[in-house]
């Protein structure tokens, strides 16, 4: 790790799978199976600031594919990751070391997870938020927005804390009123299904 350079992103992640109700990811850390006995998910990442060594990450955005057999735990992902086409030549490889996990620290799991990167690419990936609701549109390739799920007081969210979920302790439940993907063969549309939004402070190569 003494060669990797030092990283940190802030900001915030969204997240939308199969899972019928909210994700049993989050409070079992993996050790229960998602509701459908599979998880299929995209994701977005805002970072709101970000450097990996010398190059600075801020204002980039990041969308991902995740395709997992069981259990998250066991490994044995597929996953495939958009790069802001905004990005530098430099913050594009810093950010597809961070995303496979060869960066170590927080995403590190991933080289251990994932034993398909299926790919990275530039793209044109929008997170916009308005009022409550997220969107991220990666092309025709992720279509998606989340909410969160109303509880007794509309003013304020249904949130999960103190977790040892890797993403970040605390999660905000939602659901998705658009969630549609096409990529690399899959075409999945998870609306209505559950979502959440994690604020992220990651950081490597250690933790």
């Amino acid at each position: 790790m003494a060669d990797l350079p030092e990283w940190t992103i802030k900001g915030e992640l969204i997240l939308n799978c199969n899972c019928t109700v909210f994700c049993p990811c989050v409070v079992s850390l993996g050790a229960h199976p998602p509701t459908e006995g599979y998880c299929q998910a995209w994701s977005g990442i805002r970072i709101d600031k970000g450097q990996y060594g010398d190059t600075d990450l801020s204002g980039l955005n990041v969308g991902l594919v995740l395709d997992i057999p069981g259990m998250m735990g066991r490994g044995n992902w597929k996953a495939a990751a958009y790069i802001d086409e905004r990005s530098s030549d430099e913050a594009y490889d810093a950010l597809v070391k961070i995303f496979s996990g060869a960066a170590k620290g927080t995403t590190g799991l991933f080289s251990m997870l994932v034993s398909e990167f299926m790919g990275a690419e530039r793209a044109p990936v929008e997170f916009t938020t308005e009022g409550k609701a997220r969107r991220l549109m990666v092309g025709k390739t992720i279509q998606g927005e989340i909410v969160p799920v109303e509880g007794n007081d509309p003013d304020q969210d249904i949130v999960v804390s103190n977790t040892g979920y890797w993403m970040g302790p605390d999660i905000t439940i939602a659901t998705a009123t658009k969630g549609k993907v096409r990529a690399y063969g899959r075409v999945w549309d998870f609306s209505g299904r559950s979502a959440e939004i994690c604020q992220i402070d990651w950081k490597g190569p250690g933790r």
